[in-house]
């Protein structure tokens, strides 16, 4: 029986390290050979009688300077954000961005990652995690080219940005217990299967409640399934956040706080409040998260959290990068296999959004007694 040719006698033969003859036989054209590397490769190849697989056409060789960004949505600034840091440094290094905007459909998620065999980019970035369908593709593509995801779903077996949402939900509960809000709410988009970050953050907010025994007074209200179905609007989850505060309100349920999945919601529950006559922080406070630039600017100053996401685009595109020089600058023997996992710390920004529970509130209470 004959002996299957490896690389690894190839680059015996031709007198190249292995990682080189890969890279060669499969026509990995975002790292460069001379031509005289490359008929040594190939001809060694061929008098082995290994079968060289076709050249890409001109048009795929032109995708090696091409980025591609998978996007569920491009109507929150969270990922126009993701996508400003991504953008910054492919810009740095010569490279182009192509944005695939799945809307959460499952379908288009499907329809992009089969192009990704005729597309052949550079590098893959997932702004999000992949669907749970189709997570063995992502990672036989990302076995073939660089693929970073922005996430902190464990089960990802390739590069990633992590983010714990426990921590973050957990912060923004901590805030509020600190400032003696002991009856609050949580509102946010449809926590299903598919969106299972929300619920953690959700979780880890609920977690610091229990701890203090009051689990029993969070009040949890998240939209209908339907709002991720439809197609996102700008204003969908500003429209979320206004529409379950009115919600909220019309119960009579009492509340000295709400926090905001994102800070666009917020944004809903603070107006939603202000039509109603109660004051934000007087009456009720009002945290958000994700530190988008309108709430630097807005004039009511939102309280939020920070968890870097400009910079978690930057690092995703550079680990992108990262993988593509050593790819590059390989004098081993065997290509390279480094992981690259990176982890922000989320931070508190107190703004003008959260104050101590209403002292006036607690006057009165205390007048009721002594009488």
């Amino acid at each position: 029986m004959r002996k299957k040719v490896t690389s690894t006698d190839i680059a015996k033969a031709a007198g190249v390290s292995q990682a080189t003859v890969s890279m060669v036989l499969n026509k990995k054209y975002n790292v460069s050979f001379s031509k005289e590397t490359i008929q040594k490769v190939e001809q060694a190849a061929r008098d082995m009688g290994y079968t060289i697989p076709k050249r890409r056409s001109q048009k795929s060789q032109k995708n090696s300077r091409l980025i591609v960004v998978f996007c569920p949505t491009l109507t929150n600034p969270y990922y126009v954000m993701l996508l400003q840091g991504i953008e910054t440094v492919a810009k740095e290094k010569g490279y182009g961005v192509f944005v695939c905007n799945t809307q959460r459909e499952l379908k288009m998620e499907e329809q992009y990652l089969k192009m990704m065999h005729s597309v052949s980019p550079a590098g893959i970035i997932y702004t999000c995690n992949p669907s749970e369908a189709f997570m063995e593709q992502v990672e036989e593509i990302a076995g073939k080219i660089p693929l970073v995801v922005i996430s902190n779903r464990e089960r990802v077996k390739v590069d990633a940005i992590n983010q714990d949402n426990t921590k973050v939900g957990s912060l923004m509960a901590r805030h509020l217990l600190n400032l003696g809000h002991r009856e609050v709410a949580f509102i946010a988009p449809p926590l299903t299967k598919r969106q299972e970050q929300r619920s953690r953050r959700v979780e880890g907010f609920v977690r610091e409640y229990e701890k203090k025994g009051l689990s029993q007074s969070v009040i949890i209200k998240a939209a209908d399934d339907i709002w991720d179905e439809v197609l996102p609007s700008v204003d969908s989850e500003y429209r979320i956040g206004y529409t379950l505060t009115k919600e909220l309100l019309a119960e009579k349920r009492k509340v000295t706080a709400i926090a905001g999945l994102n800070d666009m919601i917020a944004f809903g529950i603070i107006d939603a409040l202000q039509e109603e006559k109660l004051k934000v922080p007087g009456d009720v406070s009002v945290i958000g998260c994700d530190n988008i630039i309108f709430g630097r600017m807005s004039q009511m100053s939102l309280t939020t959290i920070e968890h870097f996401v400009p910079l978690k685009g930057r690092d995703a595109c550079d680990i992108i990068m990262k993988k593509i020089e050593s790819a590059h600058n390989t004098y081993s023997d065997t290509e390279p296999t480094s992981t690259y996992h990176i982890e922000y710390e989320p931070k508190l920004i107190v703004r003008k959004t959260t104050a101590y529970v209403n002292s006036k509130r607690k006057k009165k209470k205390g007048k009721k007694k002594i009488n």
